[in-house]
């Protein structure tokens, strides 16, 4: 942050209403230290006792059970709590909400739904969520941008975004206006591009409207019948290659929606730098993704968010296909594929997708692994790598602090106690300062 931002943030924050006791303190000129009763090393998964963070400016210069007091050091003990990363989210949607989506993007203005967006990275990062990929602005075209950059410029609290813009479809694709009158007219929710040369000008127009990465929808309209899912693809490896080709000219990457094959396939042929909701992937396309470094973001929370309550009607078959994708999951797992943490917040309400991590371990990861995914693979996928997702000198101030400790229970996840981003103090219950 600039001088200048630095001494506009905290007068922005008062003006759109963000600045709350305890939230949003603005950066310290003299070093904090960070005091609790545990501290978590997402590369061993050792829990110091107890543990340490020393800050200075936006960045960490120590880490460990006891760290030095530079004078004019500020002391804030965060009690009975573990020190960790903040989280990360591969998979957001800050401008969507809980409710008919399509209708969401045909009754809401851009300026309404961005407004909704601001609030929504508010209340992810509050709920420890220090950064996220945000997969598609659902028809709000490159509105995305303002927010990242108001985020970064501190005029709004939120995590560190990377951005894609409208997501990417072919006509009559899967979040093109299908159930609608045709003789309305109705606009995609997402850019529609129908071949490599499409796909090409699409990127180049969304990356001069300021897009971080490309989003394509691959697969859709995904469904389960008679026991099988029917993926239709929507591009050939020839045509993903032609964009990721196209991304890699202007320094970034592509993320796909794929729930199965033959598209997540080619997706992996083409050398995307994810695969999202990765429902079904057969054994050419994982033994692809283990060699290529290609992780696999699940999203199960979303799918339970759907799920029909015990003995409800199910109309749409959203039980079985659940268990289908708990069933593949777990081959996945067995496989040694890579992982990512992505929730596919937005139809569900911001701020709870720490069930994301729950539902990870309660299909068969262990709690370490799936926090190494979230934060060491989440970083890597966010181009962040060396920069978040681990508590070490020269990395960025990204700090929560949680009550319990997740590796014996992902749900301490749900009960973050402090958030501090950039060596600014965004949510802190605790007033233990010394």
């Amino acid at each position: 942050m600039t001088k200048i931002n630095a001494v506009l943030a905290p007068a922005a924050l008062v003006l759109f209403g963000f600045m709350q006791p305890a939230i949003a303190e603005p950066a310290a000129s003299h070093p904090i230290v960070l005091h609790a009763a545990r501290l978590f090393d997402i590369d061993t998964g050792k829990v110091s006792i107890p543990g340490e963070v020393l800050i200075d400016g936006e960045r960490i210069t120590a880490v460990g059970s006891e760290v030095g007091r530079p004078r004019g050091t500020r002391v804030i003990d965060l009690g009975n709590t573990t020190l960790l990363p903040g989280l990360i989210d591969v998979h957001v949607h800050l401008f969507l909400h809980p409710g008919a989506e399509d209708l969401q993007t045909v009754q809401e203005s851009v300026a309404q739904r961005t407004i909704q967006a601001t609030l929504a990275a508010k209340a992810d990062l509050l709920a420890g969520y220090t950064a996220e990929r945000d997969m598609g602005t659902e028809g709000a075209g490159s509105a995305d941008t303002a927010v990242r950059d108001a985020i970064d410029r501190g005029l709004i609290p939120g995590p560190r975004l990377r951005i894609s813009g409208n997501a990417i479809d072919i006509l009559g694709g899967h979040e093109d206006a299908n159930r609608f009158n045709p003789e309305q007219h109705m606009s995609s929710n997402a850019s529609y591009a129908n071949d490599a040369g499409e796909l090409i000008a699409v990127i180049r127009q969304q990356h001069k409207e300021g897009s971080d990465f490309v989003k394509i929808y691959e697969t859709g309209h995904d469904r389960l019948e008679d026991g099988k899912l029917q993926t239709p693809f929507q591009y050939t490896e020839l045509q993903l290659k032609a964009a990721v080709d196209e991304a890699a000219r202007l320094g970034t990457r592509v993320a796909v929606h794929a729930q199965g094959e033959p598209g997540t396939l080619y997706a992996a042929q083409a050398g995307v730098a994810s695969i999202d909701h990765a429902t079904q992937l057969g054994d050419q396309t994982m033994a692809l993704m283990r060699q290529k470094h290609i992780p696999a973001v699940p999203t199960f929370a979303v799918f339970e968010y759907f799920l029909p309550a015990p003995g409800a009607p199910d109309p749409r078959g959203e039980r079985p296909l659940y268990d289908y994708k708990v069933r593949e999951f777990k081959r996945q797992v067995a496989a040694g594929i890579p992982f990512a943490v992505g929730s596919d917040v937005g139809p569900f309400p911001h701020g709870t997708q720490a069930r994301e991590l729950e539902l990870m371990v309660e299909h068969g990861m262990k709690p370490l692994a799936v926090l190494q995914a979230d934060l060491l693979n989440g970083a890597r996928l966010l181009g962040w790598e060396g920069q978040i997702g681990a508590l070490k000198p020269g990395y960025y101030a990204d700090v929560i602090a949680v009550a319990g400790n997740p590796l014996d229970d992902m749900r301490a996840l749900e009960q973050v106690e402090f958030v501090m981003k950039g060596g600014i103090i965004e949510k802190q219950r605790f007033t233990g300062t010394q």
